[in-house]
């Protein structure tokens, strides 16, 4: 305990200082040293997990051919009035990488990702998800986990587009699943700002499941505002979804679990290999001219430290919750699971060269410039749209709201509370149409945990370093440092944000647009799956 609380003091004040190292909040498995026989975890990955990135039988990253395979662009679909979408979920097969036999995927549309719904604001837009999955899951069920029981259904389904303010019937609860055969309609207004959305699997207890075997899709809402600032358009906007996974040599998805049959979820999960847009290690052939890449996390528990290998600067333009109040020039940005970037990057000066998109010391990607000038009409506003910042006035009630983690006896993490409640405990947020709230998150952890609210947009207003021994002990939240303001890339409106671990990190919201039950969580799914969600209630 007191090695565990020394941690937390010092990650605090080292993220009061500006400087998290990268590879303790990715938990990034190529800085962990490999677990002994009969050991799980290590100094960095707080949670009971070896090296599984090394286990016999697993592809080795290492012996792939980088960027043979030209990097995948989901199909778009665009919805038209009065005409619903119709969007199959079900299992189908796809080639990774070149080299490799295909994998078994369950997916939206028979692609991994799913395809982009392109949808503008003012007109909305009607899916019907049908659910044509097998009866049978070919990943880990745990039983023992909240939802997941043995009377369920071993395979549900229900979509949540993440980042909507939609009606409760349409958000996606994580109880509103239904079972293969059947299908669900769901109508998104699209009366929010242009932003960055996107489309994944919320089925309770099982989710972390669907969305590793695949389901998951972008939706870019766009408005006339953005439209009209002349940003790379058409060919020169590429989703960028990044995902990992671990893959047996036969092509096939491998998840993880505890080794006990009767309770195999594990608290994390993270692959040797990453896909872009689905592909190993693609190759993306661009004009050198200005690119807009819409860059989604959509691991179930990596973060992504992301850069350029030959240092060159990029303007981040948008966040979750879509555009900034002005262009950030940075070199590298790092996305939680659930967190999305919007960049643009200039490779003009980079005719016939080779640009790979890196994480950390690790390739992602490869941009291949082509040697031909082309015009370029795109521009970068200095100005992208006007966000007013909230301030302490704004705010009618603040909570003060803990993420817990309990252990077992030889300190094996066993669950994940928000707020020190389980799911099913009564609802303990309840929030008035139309007021604006503080929601200030104590993190007791020694985890990096990446929040999200459903329904609603909100704005980081800072992050501070606090005694955790003392709350632990009394309750009693003293500061030990001052006040940190959110970088200027964090400073649009968002939808997940991260809470460092012995840093109380303040949001403010407005809960308006409708009444209802909606969830709230850590976007790491693992923690997710295993009760680190609650419901919170607008009235």
């Amino acid at each position: 305990m007191v090695d565990r609380r020394r941690f937390l003091k010092t990650a605090g004040w080292a993220a009061a200082a500006g400087w998290i190292p990268s590879r303790l909040l990715a938990h990034d498995m190529h800085a962990m040293q490999a677990a002994p026989a009969g050991r799980v975890g290590n100094d960095l990955c707080m949670h009971a997990m070896g090296d599984v990135t090394r286990m016999p039988g697993l592809v080795d990253p290492a012996k792939l051919a980088p960027f043979v395979d030209a990097l995948p662009v989901p199909p778009v679909l665009v919805p038209a009035a009065g005409k619903p979408l119709r969007i199959r979920m079900a299992e189908s097969t796809q080639r990774l990488h070149r080299d490799l036999p295909p994998t078994r995927l369950w997916t939206y549309g028979r692609a991994y990702p799913g395809p982009t719904i392109d949808a503008r604001k003012g007109q909305a837009t009607e899916v019907i998800w049908e659910n044509a999955l097998p009866v049978k899951h070919f990943l880990p069920v745990d039983h023992a986990i909240c939802g997941a029981e043995a009377d369920k259904p071993e395979v549900r389904a229900i979509v949540h587009l993440h980042g909507a303010q939609v009606p409760r019937a349409d958000d996606g609860y994580p109880e509103d699943w239904y079972v293969p055969g059947k299908s669900r309609r769901h109508r998104y207004p699209n009366t929010q700002d242009a932003a960055t959305l996107w489309y994944h699997d919320h089925a309770m207890g099982i989710n972390r499941l669907n969305m590793y075997a695949g389901l998951t899709g972008l939706y870019l809402l766009r408005d006339e505002h953005e439209l009209g600032l002349g940003l790379p358009a058409g060919d020169q906007e590429l989703p960028i979804v990044l995902a990992d996974r671990l893959l047996r040599e036969d092509g096939s998805l491998y998840y993880p679990d505890s080794g006990d049959a009767n309770a195999p979820w594990v608290p994390e999960v993270f692959g040797n290999l990453t896909l872009v847009n689905g592909a190993i290690l693609p190759r993306a052939d661009v004009q050198p001219r200005r690119y807009r890449l819409r860059v989604l996390n959509a691991s179930n528990g990596r973060f992504y430290h992301l850069r350029f290998r030959d240092g060159r600067p990029f303007q981040a333009i948008g966040s979750d919750q879509g555009l900034l109040p002005a262009p950030v020039s940075m070199r590298s940005i790092f996305l939680a699971p659930g967190e999305r970037a919007d960049l643009v990057v200039d490779f003009a000066a980079s005719r016939g060269g080779a640009i790979e998109l890196m994480n950390d010391a690790l390739p992602l990607m490869r941009f291949a410039v082509g040697q031909c000038a082309v015009r370029d009409d795109s521009r970068v506003p200095d100005v992208l749209r006007d966000v007013p910042r909230f301030t302490e006035r704004d705010v009618s009630r603040s909570r003060e709201l803990t993420l817990d983690e309990y252990s077992d006896c030889v300190a094996t993490p066993m669950l994940m509370l928000l707020g020190g409640k389980r799911w099913h405990d009564p609802v303990t947020e309840t929030v008035k149409l139309g007021t604006t709230e503080a929601w200030n998150l104590v993190n007791l952890t020694e985890d990096t945990h990446p929040i999200h609210l459903h329904l609603v947009r909100f704005q980081i207003l800072d992050r501070r370093p606090y005694d955790v021994d003392e709350y632990m002990s009394s309750k009693t939240l003293r500061f030990t440092g001052p006040a940190q303001p959110p970088p200027a890339h964090e400073r649009g409106w968002k939808d997940v944000v991260q809470a460092y671990p012995g840093m109380v990190t303040r949001i403010v919201a407005t809960f308006d647009g409708y009444k209802g039950r909606y969830a709230w969580h850590c976007h790491l799914a693992e923690h997710e799956a295993n009760e680190m969600m609650r419901p919170f209630e607008v009235v």
